[in-house]
């Protein structure tokens, strides 16, 4: 089969800089640019150079500095607009203008307020001008699919045959939907004499999900080049993604395997990254391709076909976008598999007996907790490879505190065979606990040291509480984990007590 070139028309610092509160400057519009080309992106739509005067600063940058990649400017159909944009791009290697008029009934009626003929005019004067000062021109009916298609088809023919090499076919408002893409572009093909001097491009807006299948949509039918956005912002619901349009062409071989991309796919997330840190737009966890649990996997059911066989329940290869590896990560989901997994990558060794031990508190934790870390399974395995020859285990821990009242804890304990409890207040809930405790033991110790510290990170971390007890001259460290600081205070104490006893 013979292969067919998928130009990639990267908007991210045009169309995709336009979402509200994604605003950069040229400097680091340029920065993005960098990664864009090292990417291997087709063409760069650096700006909107009439816009302002930094939009003309960042094209005229972006033009001068790209080695590989084409670099385009944005523009109305008037001649101010297509002057400063051949003026932005006067540096670049390969110059684009991407001109656009609105086509669409409703931008005719409430937008320009002119009619048919009159729009045919200015596409027919603003190609001719454009195609004067570049040799690359793409021009865009905006709003095409609410076009009327017969009308759509005479402003294409027209702008073709006054010099524009790319048609591009926006869904500017993300109103349509595959099956209807499909058809329109085939309609293009069938319909306008002479569309085999262009390339077809759709533009599509994800206001109803749908920018991603859309774009595919019309590659099908057989456009051939693609407008998208890293992360796949964008005006509104933002612009079909670069990674996901991508991702599916190379994954879905079967389907476009006619065609191939200069995409460097391994350079996609460092692409995201960049994008997400400048702008301040975050990527969702749930992002396809590059979101932080795209390559993640908590349901035990999961976690061990992926052990076995990572194609089980994963389409792609993470190191085909840039991402090291896969993660099982551990929750309440998780089976004994990843757990065993992850505690010989740890580095830890445990027989069957202990492994059985250490999934049931590890269940019992991840209940508390929404992911269990690697610091997490390190402070569940010491506390429970300790020898279990205890004088005195905990049972129940009940704690009463507040601003306006003196701390009081009630604290039961198992003593040999003895179930033994008692009630303290104290200076705080910790001291409460201590003396509570002290009534139960009746060893008269000095708490020298206390340090608190959390284990992992977010609001669910483990606290670790470390300990120094001194009696008879001798100190005795104690360190105890848990999700409830006091509880780890008082584990802690207990293990230090427990070594005084032994």
């Amino acid at each position: 089969m013979k292969k067919e070139k998928l130009i990639v028309f990267d908007t991210t610092l045009r169309d995709g800089e336009q979402a509200p509160g994604a605003s950069m400057t040229s400097e680091q519009k340029l920065e993005v640019a960098f990664q864009l080309d090292k990417l291997g992106v087709d063409f760069i739509e650096a700006g909107f150079p009439i816009a302002s005067p930094d939009d003309f600063k960042a094209v005229s940058m972006v033009s001068s500095s790209m080695k590989r990649s084409g670099v385009c400017g944005l523009a109305r159909c008037l001649k101010p607009d297509i002057e400063a944009a051949s003026k932005a791009l006067k540096k670049a290697k390969h110059p684009r203008i991407h001109i656009f008029l609105a086509t669409s009934k409703i931008h005719l009626e409430h937008k320009f307020r002119k009619v048919e003929d009159e729009i045919v005019a200015l596409a027919k004067k603003a190609t001719t001008l454009t195609r004067n000062l570049c040799d690359d021109v793409e021009f865009s009916p905006e709003d095409a699919t609410r076009t009327n298609r017969d009308f759509l088809f005479r402003v294409i023919e027209t702008a073709i045959a006054h010099g524009a090499r790319t048609i591009n076919i926006p869904d500017t408002v993300g109103y349509t939907y595959p099956g209807e893409m499909h058809s329109l572009i085939e309609d293009i093909f069938n319909n306008v004499p002479n569309i085999n001097k262009a390339v077809i491009a759709v533009h599509c807006h994800d206001d109803l999900g749908m920018a991603v299948a859309n774009s595919l949509s019309a590659v099908l039918a057989g456009a051939r080049q693609v407008h998208c956005t890293i992360n796949g912002i964008g005006e509104r619901a933002g612009n079909a993604s670069l990674e996901e349009t991508i991702m599916a062409v190379k994954t879905r071989k079967d389907v476009f395997g006619h065609l191939v991309t200069s995409i460097n796919t391994k350079e996609i997330y460092r692409a995201s990254r960049l994008v997400s840190n400048l702008t301040g737009f975050v990527v969702p966890p749930n992002k396809a391709i590059v979101g932080r649990n795209a390559f993640r996997h908590e349901s035990g059911i999961h976690q061990d076909a992926v052990i076995k066989k990572r194609t089980t329940y994963e389409i792609m290869n993470p190191k085909d976008v840039g991402i090291g590896a896969s993660e099982l990560v551990l929750g309440k989901h998780s089976g004994r598999h990843a757990l065993i997994k992850r505690l010989k990558e740890l580095g830890v060794k445990l027989d069957g007996d202990r492994v059985a031990v250490i999934f049931t508190k590890f269940k019992e934790l991840a209940d508390k907790k929404k992911e269990v870390f690697d610091d997490d399974l390190l402070a569940l395995v010491d506390q429970e490879t300790k020898p279990k020859k205890e004088a005195y285990a905990l049972l129940t821990l009940r704690v009463n505190t507040g601003t306006d009242i003196v701390p009081q804890a009630m604290v039961k304990l198992k003593v040999k065979r003895k179930t033994i409890e008692a009630t303290s207040s104290g200076d705080g809930p910790v001291d409460a606990c201590y003396k509570a405790i002290d009534k139960i033991t009746k060893i008269k110790v000095k708490l020298i040291n206390y340090e608190l510290e959390s284990i992992t990170k977010g609001k669910d971390a483990q606290g670790m509480v470390k300990v120094e007890l001194e009696v008879r001259k001798k100190v005795f460290s104690g360190k105890g984990a848990s999700t409830d600081i006091l509880e780890a205070s008082v584990r802690a104490y207990l293990d230090a007590l427990n070594k005084i006893t032994a």
